[in-house]
């Protein structure tokens, strides 16, 4: 930043809390210990984080974090030592070279440690224990006790005339795909000068209890930004909606790629008999903000069904009331078809009975299952599909569109390299909490004879989120469905942020042909791909790169 250059507001009200034992205390119990932090107010200083970086100071040790109040200070070990760090808001040219010695510090005390139950509850419905899910920064999964406690710290330092509460807002006015902005600082404590209230763009990922209580987004935050802010960017300018409660999350060997935040209104309320025998008189959260639109206008969560077969399930993505595509993978059991349709304005979440109409052959680079509905959908806008052909599309020169051969060819079609794209799935937290959407960028366009037949995104995506919709932010169009994503076998892990799909373009033709005629033959083109489609698609049939979720 220039010098003379003001902070954002984000990073106005974002710090550093750091905690130290007494001198004499034992090795690494003494710390420091640090996380992140948000400044709630000015007037007086008050400042929030995750309670987990307490945890080596608690004289009962992980037991005092199944209390079911507010711990107070006399919980911990004497004699600690809590600083908060912030940059200066505004760089003067006369400012000290060496960055670090321009934060500013303050002394800290401790008002209370305080267990959020509205996200607690949200936390055991959306991950329950029947699944093996881990959280960046837990040690044998004695931390996840934490995850839903916060640490209030009075910072007298902080006050300053007038002061006022950090604009804020109700989390009960999220909705999934909306845009979010995470301000934390990787690794706390740790080179403040570098990484102090770094910003992370994403978007609302999923919602779950009371009041949106439990919010997961797609911006990617590291170990130390637990306790910062989550912003929801407004006409009126950012407005503090959540706190950072895990920044990794993990499914077994299986990389969410995914940030955990609590709703800043569900801690305040789980606060108030606290905050008010200090003394604290928490101003009214706004009933809601207006969020700054984005994006065409179209649902794709209107679109995207759960499709269960068996003990398999996995995504599917509606084309008319009667008809969906998902993979072949997903339906290949014997087993009866249940489609679960997810809420959306106007309509309800239902069950429907479908049979499978067409499924690709096993030989087949392209996974797909053509399903038909019992019942029509009600209320559905289908999707409006990606075209082959755009009159007037840009040449993109040899900007990421690969030729079978390595050789660059000039798109002549709707599908841009670099385009922001959304998907929408039942990965994740899928069954428990509905479909999640993920943000990134469509990174290659794989291409034979200048025919689009493989998309790669950079989207977080996981098991369930087969057969989703791939979905063009901003346009709104439908440019593909998800088929499978990378996997390093040695390890067994998965990386959610590179991912393949099959283009819309392939299954347009076929689709209206059999929306034409209602004979399923009209799709069995697609076992006759070429060789060169083969090869593009070739690590799907080998025991190796990819994944099929």
């Amino acid at each position: 930043r220039p010098a003379g250059a003001a902070m954002a507001e984000e990073e106005q009200a974002c710090c550093v809390v750091s905690v130290s034992g007494p001198p004499d205390a034992p090795e690494p119990a003494a710390g420091p210990w640090s996380c992140s932090g948000v400044i709630l107010s000015r007037g007086p200083g008050l400042v929030l984080c995750q309670a987990a970086v307490f945890a080596p100071f608690l004289r009962d040790g992980p037991a005092a974090w199944a209390r079911p109040r507010a711990l107070l200070p006399d919980v911990l070990q004497p004699g600690l030592h809590l600083m908060v760090l912030q940059p200066p808001a505004l760089e003067a040219p006369t400012a000290p070279r060496d960055p670090a010695e321009r934060l500013q510090q303050y002394e800290a005390r401790l008002l209370a440690l305080v267990p959020c139950a509205a996200f607690q509850r949200a936390l055991a419905r959306a991950f329950g224990t029947a699944e093996p899910w881990h959280f960046g920064g837990e040690e044998a999964g004695e931390e996840r006790a934490a995850l839903h406690w916060f640490a209030w710290l009075r910072v007298s330092g902080l006050d300053t005339p007038g002061g006022s509460w950090t604009a804020r807002t109700r989390a009960s006015c999220l909705r999934k795909g909306e845009g979010l902005l995470a301000c934390g600082s990787p690794f706390g404590a740790l080179c403040p000068d570098l990484f102090l209230n770094t910003l992370s763009r994403g978007v609302v990922s999923n919602l779950s209890g009371e009041g949106n209580a439990l919010i997961l987004t797609d911006a990617r935050c590291l170990p130390g930004t637990e306790g910062g802010g989550v912003f929801l960017p407004s006409p009126a300018g950012p407005r503090l909606v959540a706190v950072i409660a895990a920044s990794f999350c993990w499914k077994g060997a299986e990389w969410v790629g995914l940030t955990l935040l609590c709703s800043l209104a569900a801690i305040l309320h789980s606060s108030a008999g606290v905050l008010g025998k200090a003394g604290i008189v928490v101003p009214p959260l706004p009933a809601q903000v207006a969020a700054v639109q984005a994006g065409s206008g179209q649902d794709p969560l209107g679109w995207v069904v759960l499709v269960e077969c068996g003990t398999t399930w996995g995504s599917g993505v509606l084309l008319a009331p009667r008809l969906l595509l998902t993979c072949r993978h997903v339906v290949e059991s014997s087993s009866p078809l249940r489609v679960t349709l997810a809420v959306s304005p106007g309509r309800a979440a239902a069950v429907l009975k479908g049979r499978v109409v067409f499924a690709t052959e096993e030989t087949s680079p392209f996974d797909v299952a053509v399903v038909e509905l019992e019942q029509s959908v009600p209320g559905l806008v289908p999707p409006c599909p990606a075209d082959t052909f755009l009159p007037g599309t840009r040449s993109l020169g040899h900007c990421g569109v690969i030729g079978l051969a390595g050789h660059p060819l000039t798109p002549t079609f709707s599908l841009h390299p670099g385009e922001e794209v959304s998907v929408v799935g039942f990965g994740a937290l899928g069954r428990a909490c509905g479909p999640s959407v993920t943000s990134g960028i469509l990174s290659a366009v794989v291409a034979v004879a200048g025919r689009p037949v493989m998309l790669q995104t950079t989207c977080a995506v996981h098991g369930g989120s087969s057969g989703g919709p791939l979905v063009s932010s901003r346009s709104g169009r439908l440019l593909g469905i998800v088929a499978s994503n990378a996997r390093d076998t040695s390890v067994g892990a998965t990386y959610p942020h590179l991912n393949f799909c099959i283009p819309i373009t392939i299954l347009q033709s076929p689709v209206a042909r059999y929306r034409r005629t209602g004979d399923p033959t009209a799709f069995t083109t697609l076992n006759w791909a070429g060789e060169g489609v083969r090869a593009a698609w070739r690590l799907q049939r080998q025991p190796a790169p990819f994944s099929k979720l």
